[in-house]
């Protein structure tokens, strides 16, 4: 049996020069880029959404969300930090993003702080 579980998780957006990218840091290698706000925000929502039942189907953990958006802010500021040139984006923001992902009603109480 399958349920729709709802899960927000803090997502960072940057407009950069040619495009947005967005990438959640509790749902770790899901990532986006789009050529609008509106499609990644939709792209970024179905990555997650994907990341989610794959980790479900396989038996992986689900990541729980952790973040806030300040959280979410200073990890990214940490993470262009470590780089040697990242190049500013634009802009950058934070938002939480809710997922809708159908996933089997055990795994709602089966879920783990991936990357712990």
């Amino acid at each position: 049996m399958t349920d729709a579980v709802k899960r927000t998780y803090a997502v960072v957006f940057e407009r950069l020069p040619a495009n947005y990218a967005a990438y959640a840091p509790d749902v770790p290698g899901c990532v986006a880029a789009a050529d609008d706000l509106e499609e990644i925000r939709s792209l970024i929502r179905e990555a997650i959404e994907v990341y989610l039942k794959a980790a479900a189907d396989y038996g992986e953990p689900i990541p729980e969300p952790r973040m806030t958006v300040a959280e979410a802010m200073a990890h990214h500021s940490e993470v262009l930090a470590g780089l040697e040139d990242p190049g500013p984006p634009l802009e950058t923001t934070v938002a939480m993003i809710e997922t809708d992902a159908a996933l089997p009603a055990r795994l709602e109480t089966e879920t783990a702080n991936v990357g712990d």
